[in-house]
């Protein structure tokens, strides 16, 4: 079992930048791939970044390159996801979630998720 715990979520006015902490603890391992989603209001749940835990390869969305960086640290067991340059549409609630096996960018894959954080962008 993967306990997984998000934290710094906020409400930032557009243009500006929050970073997310996930906090793993229990069962986990380097051969964990770990990822963020998010979804808005009405919508479904969507890919934002990735990371294979092991070689610490990184996966983006399209609307998040350039602006979302994910990142790990090992002796924390704790991944990040800096968030910069912030849109409205960006609004929604940001979930860590972690899957044994390499990075999917679909939600079904992953076995363990956090509670989500919200994430508020103001024009």
């Amino acid at each position: 079992q993967v306990q997984l715990v998000e934290s710094g979520g906020g409400l930032v006015q557009a243009g500006g930048s929050l970073r997310l902490s996930c906090a793993a603890s229990g069962r986990t391992s380097s051969y964990y791939a770990m990822a963020w989603f998010r979804q808005a209001p009405g919508g479904e749940r969507e890919f934002v970044a990735a990371i294979n835990w092991g070689d610490g390869s990184t996966y983006y969305a399209d609307s998040v390159k350039g602006r979302f960086t994910i990142s790990r640290d090992n002796a924390k067991n704790t991944v990040y996801l800096q968030m910069n340059s912030l849109k409205p549409e960006d609004t929604a609630v940001y979930y860590c979630a972690a899957r044994v096996g390499r990075v999917r960018t679909t939600t079904e894959p992953y076995n363990y998720w956090g509670q989500g954080t919200q994430v508020t962008v103001s024009s």
